[in-house]
């Protein structure tokens, strides 16, 4: 059993204490977003109390404050995925933005028609979509490898795909939908013995594992603010600094620049090539302070206490007659995706809520992992650091008195 100092950790999320239709809020849609803890919420509130100007062109205190506060943040980045540098951090929307950013530099620069791209069958839409958008433009081919029915890659095939017109690898590193860990380490080895560039989609891994990127080798890495117990609006996009060198600018603006006259612009330095506008600082900030409070829990306590929670919910699930989890690999995150006989998704997350459980209800934004296991939607619940055995307890008692009411 894992030392976990769950109570402590509860009482740092103001959120959990709320009742939803006079019960006590069971929240159970961390992969869609994590609920923020009080830290993160005072860092925004006091920078806006105290501290707040824009970043990087002025040279008032309240400037200088917060662009030290702002590029703080963007080194507590670098240190928690173990960036060489912060010139290889990039603040974005988020992880959708940071592989539109992808497509639209690196791709239209280095992938022409007859070239391929590689994705898998278990992808989120804005791994999917941004590259089709490529290939359109291009003529570029997409690639897709399939996966099984327990939900995991099926890795001779993936080798298979990979040839000399491959030009890029870009998988997810968790499943949202199946909460399958890829094999990302063994992913980037075979791409990179034939010089092919590999780009994560580490939206839903960030929270519950560490991360080194100079360790997995990866050349780009993204993740969002909002799933780390960081604001919504902030994401990451990390790069290898001598791509991030080579590719132009997403957009142009204010602050991407180091000289502009109407006949030419000079861009500026990374990682502000492409930063342009004024950023989201205070969401930057808060993004920091999330890092901070991650980083004196330890990840690797978080991932093995979800470990824990994962084990429970799945031994509990499956004792129930007529539900049917949907993706069961042996290397996976804190989710648990689920169909019940005759009873739609949709209405398993209504009724859910009616008892004070947040679920989510859906394809998850991964409409062919739904066609590949032939279902409309599941019903996905998903844990936190900051959830319980007895939440679970609520969750699969939820269930069973809903099979009841459907007969």
């Amino acid at each position: 059993m894992t030392t976990f100092p769950i109570e402590k950790i509860r009482e740092d999320f103001p959120i959990l204490k709320e009742t939803i239709r006079n019960k006590p809020l069971v929240y159970l849609d961390n992969a869609a977003t994590c609920q923020k803890p009080q830290v993160v919420i005072d860092s925004i509130s006091h920078l806006y109390s105290h501290d707040y100007a824009n970043v990087h062109r002025g040279v008032h205190t309240l400037s200088v404050k917060a662009t030290d506060r702002y590029e703080g943040a963007r080194e507590k980045v670098r240190a928690f995925i173990n960036a060489s540098s912060t010139k290889e951090i990039i603040f974005v929307k988020g992880t959708t933005e940071a592989v539109n950013l992808i497509a639209q530099t690196f791709g239209k620069t280095q992938i022409n028609k007859g070239d391929e791209i590689l994705i898998t069958s278990m992808e989120h839409h804005s791994n999917i979509v941004p590259w089709q958008m490529l290939c359109e433009e291009t003529g570029a081919v997409l690639k897709v490898a399939p996966i099984n029915l327990q939900g995991e890659l099926i890795f001779k095939e993936f080798e298979k795909l990979i040839n000399d017109k491959t030009k890029l690898v870009s998988v997810v590193h968790m499943s949202n939908a199946l909460g399958t860990v890829n094999p990302v380490k063994k992913i980037i080895a075979i791409a990179k013995s034939k010089n092919i560039p590999v780009l994560l989609d580490g939206a839903q891994a960030i929270p519950h594992m560490s991360v080194d990127v100079q360790e997995l080798n990866c050349d780009f890495y993204a993740f969002s603010g909002h799933k780390l117990y960081g604001p919504s609006g902030i994401g990451v996009l990390y790069g290898k600094q001598a791509l991030l060198e080579a590719m132009p600018p997403y957009q142009g603006g204010g602050d991407m620049i180091r000289k502009v006259t109407f006949d030419e612009t000079e861009y500026n330095n990374l990682p502000y090539k492409f930063e342009a506008g004024t950023p989201s600082i205070a969401d930057v900030v808060g993004l920091g302070s999330a890092i901070d409070y991650l980083s004196e829990i330890g990840m690797d306590k978080i991932a093995a206490y979800e470990a824990e929670l994962l084990d429970y919910a799945t031994e509990k699930a499956k004792s129930i007659k007529g539900l049917k989890i949907i993706g069961e690999a042996k290397d996976k995150g804190a989710i648990l995706s689920f169909v019940l006989d005759k009873i739609h998704p949709h209405d398993i997350g209504t009724m859910l809520d009616s008892l004070g459980i947040a679920i989510r209800a859906g394809h998850h934004c991964a409409m062919p992992v739904m066609d590949f296991f032939e279902v409309p939607a599941t019903a996905r619940a998903s844990f936190a650091m900051y959830n319980t055995k007895q939440e679970i307890d609520v969750l699969i008692d939820g269930i069973e008195q809903l099979i009841e009411v459907f007969g």
